[in-house]
């Protein structure tokens, strides 16, 4: 298994990067995160996934840990290859992945080109769970705790879905009351988070 390359960044396109370690460039499929973030650097290192099958053997790379751990929680989920994760990773960066899954916020996946609305909601269903386990540091640095956005039985879970029922996105409302005292009453959070989603400009 290669866990990452650090070499002379050869090529960059929005799909693709080639970095040169002791004289082979290795093409590593990516994201355009991955591509802006390599793009005009002399080196890069690259966090990577070897895929290897029957027909093809793909080697995927990433600016950053989260992002490559992002991908395979992603193509853990049935029908969602790496093409539609990386797409996925295109467009939204791992902790909003991560909050989008931990808030059912099946819509914000529909964005990306190629998901449709039963496999954003598969995506969710899927890996909710696990969301709220292994990846709560996301949260955590994002300010926002997953595990009470996705406990159904919170009073944050339902402030969020009070707050929902009143327009907003479940993730505008996840992120709005994720940062409030998990022991106020449902009615206060709502309150408070409705303040929170006014001064703020998603």
């Amino acid at each position: 298994m290669i866990y990452s390359l650090t070499g002379k960044v050869l090529l960059v396109t929005p799909e693709m990067c080639v970095i040169e370690c002791g004289g082979v460039g290795y093409a590593c499929k990516t994201t355009l995160y991955t591509a802006g973030e390599v793009q005009g650097r002399e080196t890069a290192t690259l966090y990577t996934f070897l895929a290897v099958r029957e027909d093809a053997i793909d080697l995927f790379g990433f600016a950053s840990k989260d992002e490559l751990e992002c991908f395979k929680l992603l193509t853990s989920v049935g029908g969602v290859g790496a093409k539609f994760a990386l797409s996925i990773l295109s467009g939204m960066t791992p902790d909003q992945v991560a909050l989008a899954i931990a808030s059912e916020d099946s819509k914000a996946f529909t964005k990306i080109k190629g998901i449709g609305p039963k496999l954003a909601q598969r995506i969710c269903m899927e890996l909710k769970d696990k969301v709220a386990k292994d990846f709560a540091y996301i949260g955590e640095r994002a300010g926002i705790d997953i595990k009470a956005v996705s406990n159904s039985g919170s009073n944050a879970a339902e402030a969020v879905a009070a707050l929902v029922v009143l327009g907003y996105s479940q993730s505008e409302a996840a992120s709005a009351v994720s940062g409030l005292d998990p022991n106020l009453a449902v009615d206060e959070m709502i309150r408070r988070g409705l303040r929170a989603l006014s001064a703020r400009k998603f």
